[in-house]
């Protein structure tokens, strides 16, 4: 009888050794960090590997320090010219202090979601619809700079904000279609006027140089002549100088009459 008393107290001393011990490890991966709290305060960061605690008197939170992505739903923009449209984003960012990630705020990836999202509405309300449509890269930076102001408290930094879609409706996507072929047809113009410029330009250079040369007149008249006797189906009249018929024409009214 008491042998069987000690045989038993013994398999319960073992059982209640093996879950102390099962309750006083943790194993903590590389990528993880452990927030140890000890009878309530905070008593350090542990971690990656192996992990003794005391059961009772401390507890641990674990912390993920990998970069997580979150996807920042459709919200609806008003831009500071007063288009309205619906841009969504996407955010990576990581713990990089898991101290204040655990203590300074409750639940830091819903409070860092919910903070990405407004950010998003105020920031891109401060710009124009044409600065939303092709300066992207700079709206991120600003984005970012913006949440990594608020997260810096939270022991969170944020790696990387892009905006995804700025969705338009059917008006206006129709109005920046024709804003579009009026700006075409503005540099077409242009481009054909200051054709017309430096074409007038080149004429007036060429007709000065003519005036102080004749003879050149003259060349530019026969090269002329050739190249529209090079279609055999034209009718060609031959226009004669004035200085060459001027003296015909005196010398037929000198001339006496029969």
């Amino acid at each position: 009888m008491f042998l069987n008393l000690s045989i038993a107290l013994v398999v319960l001393i073992v059982v209640f050794a093996v879950v102390i011990i099962a309750a006083s490890l943790r194993i903590l991966r590389e990528y993880e960090r452990g927030v140890v709290f000890q009878l309530g305060r905070f008593w350090r960061v542990k971690g990656p590997g192996l992990v003794i605690l005391i059961p009772g008197i401390q507890q641990m939170v674990r912390v993920g320090l990998r970069v997580m992505v979150l996807d920042i739903p459709s919200q609806d923009v008003i831009t500071r010219d007063n288009v309205s449209v619906k841009v969504n984003a996407v955010l990576y960012f990581r713990v990089v202090d898991a101290e204040k990630a655990i203590i300074q705020v409750e639940r830091y990836f819903e409070a860092t979601s919910q903070l990405a999202q407004t950010t998003l509405r105020a920031v891109l309300g401060k710009h124009e619809l044409d600065d939303l449509l092709a300066e992207r890269e700079r709206l991120n930076l600003d984005i970012q700079k913006t949440l990594e102001s608020q997260t810096d408290a939270w022991g969170i930094k944020v790696a990387n904000v892009e905006i995804k879609h700025v969705d338009l409706n059917e008006n206006m996507v129709r109005a920046i279609a024709r804003q579009a072929e009026a700006e075409r047809e503005r540099r077409a113009k242009v481009i054909h006027a200051e054709g017309e410029l430096q074409a007038s330009v080149k004429l007036a250079e060429a007709a000065e140089i003519l005036a102080r040369a004749p003879q050149a007149l003259q060349l530019r008249y026969l090269e002329t002549l050739t190249v529209i006797a090079a279609d055999k189906n034209s009718t060609i009249i031959f226009p004669l100088p004035l200085d060459i018929v001027g003296p015909l024409l005196r010398w037929l009214d000198k001339k006496p009459e029969a």
